[in-house]
């Protein structure tokens, strides 16, 4: 799919759950991962719209739309299909940016659709478009340490020593996203997904 083909605006969304307590928590990947792009795209999150935090610029030309939703992560839905009918954008053009406990720590997954998996905000988004054919970006948590529950496991905070290493995933996270609103999804995915397994 080539850049001449995808609608701008593109909607970036990043899961998560608000609050100061939250913020280094392994279910907010997604915040961490969309405040780090704000952050190198010079733009803050400032304004509240449809149920979330809401910013927009130029990512390499390309008009942006960076939105955390505040509804908390089981009523993600809420906020990304009022924004999705707000800028009247088709599914090719949105990103979700998520946690993914099936994932080994660090690693990024990009697909063009697919089911929740058990993640609850993108069971909420699924049912809130009405289709599950839209892009999203895993960000690698791993599974809890022997029987700890899954459910609390995502909401402990990241390591000090797991959030620095995490800095070097957020970036080759960036980068995917780069790729995804300048070439398309298919470089993105390229770039992303180990080779051997492109799904």
């Amino acid at each position: 799919m080539s850049s001449q083909a995808i609608p701008s605006p593109f909607l970036i969304v990043g899961l998560g759950n608000p609050g100061r307590k939250y913020q280094n928590t392994r279910h907010n990947a997604g915040f961490l991962l969309l405040n780090a792009l704000a952050k190198e795209m010079g733009i803050t999150f400032s304004r509240l719209q449809s149920k979330a935090l809401v910013t927009h610029g130029l990512l390499e030309g390309q008009k942006v739309i960076l939105a955390k939703p505040q509804t908390y992560m089981n009523l993600s839905g809420e906020a990304v299909g009022a924004l999705m009918k707000f800028y009247k954008l088709p599914p090719e053009a949105l990103l979700v940016v998520y946690d993914d406990v099936d994932l080994p720590f660090g690693a990024l997954r990009m697909r063009p659709k697919g089911g929740a998996g058990g993640h609850k905000g993108m069971a909420s988004i699924i049912q809130h478009l009405g289709t599950q054919n839209f892009p999203r970006l895993r960000i690698g948590i791993d599974r809890p340490p022997g029987r700890t529950d899954a459910a609390a496991y995502v909401l402990q905070d990241f390591s000090a020593d797991e959030l620095e290493a995490l800095s070097e995933t957020l970036g080759r996270g960036i980068q995917a996203i780069h790729l995804f609103v300048t070439q398309g999804l298919d470089a993105a995915m390229n770039y992303v997904n180990p080779q051997e397994n492109n799904w």
